[in-house]
C-alpha cells in the first residue's frame, strides 16, 4: 500500500511551483484551485468547434470558420475616436487569399501592434473567427491566427482545423485560453492520477480510465471523446460520494440501539382510541415501516417525505408514543420556535388527557409533554430540564436548544427532526449523542424530494413517502395576478379576500421582507436577477403593505403583522389571535412557511410572487385549505409576461404536485445550491454530475457503493477509492467549518 502515495504526488504539486507565482495565485483566490489535481478537474464548460477548412469564396454569415490563406496586403490606419480624439485610434486592416477570393481582417486599439509585425504580405497563416458584414464586405474581427513556418505547415492546417477548442469556467482576471494554456502545461501529469473506481466496476462498464478521460476532457479530437471522459467522471462523483454515503449507513448499523416495542394496550393504543379517524393506508404503511424499524437493535435512520397536510405529524406522533411505552423519550426539533410552539400545541391537543402525565385529570397511560426553547422563562426552563432528566416528561417539543450541553435526558430513544433541509448532519449527531446508546432518528420534509436528490443528500436514510392527503382536505386553486399588465386583476384580489372573510374565514398576505430595516435598505433583496435590478424596486415590505391594506382595500377587516423579528411572545399572541379566528388577515414574512395550522385560512395572496423559489411557493399555499373549505392562493407578480419569472409562477399555479414542482426548482437553480443548503456535511462540489439528469448513474452508483462497502468497509483492497474518499470528506470537513 505504500506505492500509493508516492503515485499521487504529481498531482498533489502546489500550482506554484509550476505556472509561475502571479497566474497561481490568481487561480487559487478566484477559482479555488490550489494543486495539479485541482486544476486538471477544473473541466471546460463548452467546446468551440474550429469551423472546418472553408474556402473563402463560400463563406458563411455569422459562423466560426477556420481558414487557411496568405496575406495579400496590411495598412494601419490612424483616426480619432471618443477614446483617441487626436487621431491616435488604430486599426489595422489586412486583406487575406487563398485563390478562390479574398476577406478583410481588421484588428484594433491594443490588438493591432502583434498583427502589424507579424502578418506581413506573403505570409501564410490559418485564421480563425466569426465572419460578419461590414460596408457590404466579408470580413473577420480579431480573428485567432497562427502563422504556418514551412514543412510542419501541412500538420498544423489538420490539427488547428478540426479542433475542439474547450472553453473554461473563467474569471475576469483569467481568461478560458490562459486557462487551457496552464493546463496543456500540467496536463502530463493526468497519467499518473489515481483510479479510484475498482477495475472489475470499469471494465464491466465500458468505461475508460482516469488517466484518459483527463486528457479527452481537456482535448478532445471528436465529440465521441468528450462524451466518454464526461460518462466516466460522472461515475466518479456518483460513486465516490455514494460510497462515502454507504460507509456512513454502515456504520450507523454497526451502532447498537434499543429495540423500542409499544405495549399492546399502553399509550399509543389509548392514542389510537382517541382518534376521531382512521389512517390514511399510506400512513398505515408508513408506520409499519417506523414500527419495523423501532423494534431492531440498530438506530433508524428513516427519512419521512409528505406534502403538506398529509398527516407526517400524526405519524411522527404515533412513533413517539411507541417509544414512551417501551420506557424510553422522544424528542422533536424543530427549527423555528413559532413551530416549535406549534408543535408543541397540535401534540397536547391531539393527545388531551395522555399529555398530563403526572397531573390530576390525566388519563392512567399518561406522560408529560414539555416544550424547551431559547426563550423561555428561567423558572419554566429549570422545570423542563427537570423533567427530562428525571424521566417525567416523555416527549420534548423543541428548537436548537435541545442540543445544548445543559440538556440531560433520561433515557433517550427517538429524536424526530422536523424539515430537515434546516438541520445539518452535524446537528442530527449531537443530539444523537445525549442517549445512552443512539437513539432511533425519524427526519421529516414536506419539501418534495426527487429521488435522486433524496438518494444523494440524504443517501444515508431510508426514505418513506406520503403521498396521498387525509380525508377532508379541500383542493387549492392557485392563480398569478399580473400586477403591472392587469392593475384591476390585483383589485379584484382584495375582493376574494374580502368575500373569504364575510363567508366567516380568513387569508394570508406574504411578504418577501419586514420593511424596517434603516439599517441596511437593501438587506431585503439580497438575490437581485437582471429582472429585480431592471426594476430597481426593492421587495414589498409586510408593515408597509400592512398599513395600505388597513387603510385602503381591507379598511375595516382586523390585519395584523407577523414577522422574525418580534418578541416570541408577540409573535406567539398573534398566531393565538389568528388561530382563534380574532383576526382576520395575517400579514407575514415566511415565518408561516412551516407548520403554521390554522383550519379556517382558505386564501394567501402573495406579494412579489417571483422573489421566492418554486418550492417555497408550494410550502407556502400549503398554509391554506387545511379545513373542509377550498383554498384560494394568489400569485402578486409585476413582472412581464414573458419572463422567466411569470413562467415559473404559472408552472406553480398549474400545478400542485410538490414532486413535480421540486424538480423544476431543482432545474432552475443549480444543484449546488440544493445539495449545498440541504446539509452541511453532504456538500458535494457536483462538476459534471447533473442531479436531474444523471438519476440512473446515481441509482447504479448506489448500488455498486453499497455492494463494495459491504464487502470490504474499510476500503483495504482499495486503496485508490479511500484516497478519492479522504480528499472528498476533507474539503467536506473545510466547508463544513468554514460555516461554522
Amino acid at each position: 500500500m505504500g506505492v500509493v502515495p508516492a503515485l499521487e504526488e504529481p498531482l498533489k504539486q502546489p500550482l506554484k511551483s509550476v505556472l509561475g507565482p502571479a497566474t497561481a495565485k490568481v487561480m487559487a483566490e478566484h477559482l479555488g484551485l490550489h494543486t495539479v489535481g485541482d486544476l486538471l478537474h477544473h473541466y471546460p464548460r463548452r467546446y468551440e468547434e474550429r469551423g472546418q477548412l472553408t474556402h473563402l469564396a463560400d463563406l458563411p454569415m455569422d459562423e466560426h470558420v477556420t481558414v487557411v490563406a496568405q496575406v495579400a496586403d496590411a495598412r494601419l490606419h490612424s483616426f480619432a475616436s471618443a477614446k483617441a480624439p487626436r487621431g491616435k485610434g488604430q486599426r489595422l486592416e489586412v486583406t487575406i487569399t487563398d485563390g478562390s477570393g479574398r476577406l478583410q481582417l481588421v484588428f484594433f486599439g491594443n490588438g493591432v501592434h502583434k498583427p502589424h509585425k507579424e502578418l506581413l504580405p506573403g505570409t501564410r497563416a490559418l485564421f480563425a473567427g466569426k465572419v460578419s458584414l461590414f460596408n457590404r464586405r466579408l470580413q473577420l474581427a480579431h480573428p485567432a491566427y497562427e502563422l504556418l513556418r514551412g514543412g510542419d505547415s501541412e500538420e498544423t492546417v489538420e490539427t488547428w482545423a478540426g479542433a475542439l477548442i474547450p472553453l473554461y469556467p473563467a474569471t475576469a482576471k483569467l481568461e478560458s485560453w490562459k486557462i487551457g494554456k496552464a493546463i496543456q502545461t500540467v496536463l502530463p501529469a493526468a497519467q499518473d492520477a489515481v483510479d479510484p473506481l475498482p477495475v472489475s466496476l470499469r471494465e464491466g462498464r465500458g468505461l475508460v480510465s482516469l488517466p484518459e478521460a483527463l486528457l479527452k476532457i481537456h482535448r478532445p479530437h471528436t465529440k465521441a471523446d468528450i462524451a466518454d471522459a464526461r460518462s466516466r467522471l460522472k461515475w466518479d462523483e456518483a460513486f465516490v460520494l455514494q460510497v462515502a454515503l454507504a460507509r456512513r449507513r454502515h456504520a450507523d448499523a454497526q451502532l447498537p440501539a434499543v429495540a423500542r416495542e409499544p405495549l399492546p394496550d399502553g399509550l399509543l393504543a389509548a392514542f389510537d382510541d382517541r382518534l376521531p379517524f382512521t389512517l390514511t393506508e399510506g400512513q398505515q404503511k408508513v408506520s409499519r415501516d417506523i414500527f419495523g424499524d423501532l423494534a431492531t437493535e440498530h438506530p433508524m435512520h428513516r427519512l419521512l417525505q409528505g406534502e403538506v397536510g398529509s398527516g407526517k405529524t400524526l405519524v411522527a406522533l404515533r412513533a413517539m408514543l411507541a417509544v414512551v411505552d417501551a420506557g424510553g423519550q422522544a424528542a422533536m426539533l424543530a427549527p423555528t420556535e413559532v413551530l416549535a410552539q406549534q408543535h408543541h400545541r397540535s401534540v397536547t391537543e391531539m393527545m388531551g388527557e395522555l399529555a398530563e402525565g403526572g397531573m390530576l385529570g390525566g388519563a392512567e397511560h399518561a406522560t408529560k409533554v414539555v416544550l424547551l426553547t431559547g426563550s423561555m422563562g428561567a423558572a419554566a426552563r429549570r422545570q423542563a430540564l427537570l423533567d427530562l432528566a428525571t424521566g417525567e416528561a416523555g416527549i420534548v417539543i423543541g428548537t436548537h436548544a435541545l442540543i445544548e450541553d445543559k440538556v440531560q435526558f433520561h433515557d433517550l430513544g427517538l429524536v424526530v427532526v422536523d424539515e430537515q433541509h434546516r438541520f445539518g448532519v452535524e446537528q442530527r449527531d449531537a443530539l444523537r449523542g445525549k442517549g445512552k446508546q443512539p437513539p432511533h432518528l425519524l427526519v421529516m420534509t414536506a419539501t418534495p424530494i426527487p429521488r435522486t436528490v433524496a438518494m444523494t443528500v440524504f443517501g444515508d436514510l431510508e426514505t418513506s413517502v406520503l403521498d396521498q392527503l387525509p380525508a377532508g382536505r379541500s383542493p387549492i386553486a392557485s392563480h398569478v395576478v399580473p400586477a403591472a399588465d392587469k392593475p384591476h386583476f390585483l383589485a379584484r384580489a382584495w375582493e376574494r379576500v374580502r368575500e373569504e372573510v364575510a363567508a366567516g374565514h380568513q387569508a394570508y398576505v406574504v411578504c418577501p421582507r419586514i420593511g424596517d430595516e434603516e439599517d441596511d435598505p437593501r438587506k431585503g433583496g439580497k438575490k437581485k436577477s437582471a429582472e429585480d435590478e431592471a426594476e430597481k424596486r426593492p421587495p414589498l415590505a409586510v408593515l408597509d403593505v400592512a398599513e395600505q391594506l388597513a387603510k385602503g382595500p381591507l379598511q375595516g377587516l382586523g390585519v395584523e403583522v407577523l414577522h422574525g423579528r418580534m418578541h416570541p411572545d408577540d409573535k406567539d399572541a398573534v398566531m393565538r389571535r389568528f388561530a382563534a379566528g380574532e383576526t382576520d388577515v395575517l400579514v407575514a414574512t415566511t415565518v408561516i412557511e412551516v407548520g403554521v395550522n390554522v383550519p379556517n385560512a382558505t386564501a394567501m395572496v402573495i406579494m412579489d410572487a417571483d422573489r421566492f423559489g418554486v418550492s417555497q411557493l408550494h410550502q407556502l399555499r400549503g398554509r391554506v385549505g387545511r379545513g373542509s373549505a377550498p383554498g384560494l392562493c394568489l400569485l402578486v407578480t409585476e413582472m412581464p409576461e414573458a419572463s422567466e419569472a411569470r413562467r415559473r409562477l404559472g408552472a406553480v399555479a398549474s400545478t400542485l404536485d410538490g414532486f413535480e414542482l421540486s424538480r423544476l426548482d431543482l432545474e432552475q437553480r443549480r444543484e449546488g445550491d440544493v445539495l449545498g443548503q440541504a446539509q452541511s456535511g453532504a456538500r458535494t462540489s457536483l462538476r459534471v454530475l447533473a442531479v436531474i439528469d444523471d438519476e440512473e448513474i446515481i441509482a447504479e452508483a448506489r448500488e455498486e457503493a453499497a455492494a463494495v462497502v459491504a464487502a470490504d468497509p474499510e476500503l483495504e483492497r482499495l486503496p485508490a477509492l479511500r484516497t478519492a474518499l479522504d480528499a472528498l470528506l476533507d474539503e467536506e470537513r473545510e466547508q463544513y467549518l468554514e460555516k461554522g
